[in-house]
């Protein structure tokens, strides 16, 4: 009896484990016009475009969503067992982004002043690791007199736990005189979340405890611990067209800072984009005769690799 239900049932078996054809015979096929849509967004690699070529084509014509469906999710699963494998075979130097921004203006006659900015950001996305790293000088003068300087490093590690959870490292060196300070050191480490995550919205937060050690313009050297809370937001408002507000404060028994930079990016042609960027930064507490509360404005070129 035993045998004969095994026979029974082992061409059904075997039918299940090479994917169960049957279903795909009977399934409704898709309408040329959607068919066509779909095969163009796929092509053109954007999963913004294939997700919205299968919204309308579900509402289109729901006889054949789940083949749609089927098909936009079999690209996806391929595509990222591709990226995947690129990762694991790739060494140090490959896989990186980054963005290097650079502004700057020199008037003559009634007025003789000038200054530049220069930004250089690096990202590298491994499937467990993210590296960035974060360089930033600013320099004016008027009539031969330095007004601004101000210069910014960092490097933050994330170690991804899961699509969304991260353990974030951060170390930082500032320089402003014209803020109070001529050297300061941060470092620190916490947990970072993407609460936001979508292909034109993206919202990342972290929080985690700090040491900060600062040595002021007035010889006064500090040491303290701190509380550190960062946001960055970019929204894509249009093919082309970008939002950016990146936030950061610092909270300590001495001085504490926040800062904010909100920023406009529009794409000209190729990797090249302009900028308009407003950047705040507060200090509590600085030296006597330096001011609370710094702002830069930037128009900038921006060159994407």
């Amino acid at each position: 009896m035993r045998r004969a239900m095994s026979l029974f049932l082992l061409p059904l078996l075997l039918a299940n484990a090479e994917g169960t054809p049957a279903a795909d015979q009977n399934a409704v096929p898709i309408p040329g016009p959607i068919k066509a849509m779909l095969d163009a967004a796929i092509e053109s690699g954007s999963d913004g475009d294939v997700s919205v070529v299968v919204k309308y084509a579900r509402l289109a014509d729901p006889a054949s969503a789940d083949q749609v469906l089927a098909i936009a999710q079999k690209w996806r699963n391929e595509r990222a067992a591709a990226r995947n494998a690129t990762i694991r075979q790739a060494n140090i130097f490959d896989l990186w982004t980054g963005r290097a921004e650079l502004g700057g203006y020199v008037t003559t006659g009634n007025t003789d002043s000038k200054g530049g900015s220069a930004v250089l950001d690096l990202t590298r996305e491994g499937l467990q690791w993210r590296h960035k790293f974060h360089v930033q000088a600013d320099y004016q003068e008027n009539a031969g007199i330095p007004t601004r300087e101000h210069y910014l490093a960092s490097y933050e590690p994330n170690y991804k736990i899961d699509d969304r959870v991260y353990v974030y490292g951060a170390a930082q060196y500032e320089s402003d005189r014209f803020l109070g300070y001529f050297d300061r050191y941060s470092a620190s480490s916490g947990i970072g979340y993407s609460a936001v995550k979508t292909p034109r919205v993206r919202l990342d937060v972290e929080l985690g405890p700090a040491f900060r050690r600062t040595n002021f313009t007035n010889d006064l050297l500090e040491s303290s611990l701190a509380a550190r809370g960062t946001m960055a937001f970019s929204w894509r408002l249009l093919p082309g067209l970008s939002v950016t507000q990146n936030a950061a404060a610092y909270v300590e028994r001495f001085n504490s800072t926040v800062s904010g930079t909100t920023a406009l990016n529009a794409k000209l042609i190729g990797p090249l984009s302009a900028a308009l960027s407003y950047n705040v930064q507060y200090e509590s507490q600085p030296p006597v005769g330096s001011v609370s509360t710094d702002t830069t404005s930037r128009a900038s070129l921006v060159y994407s690799f």
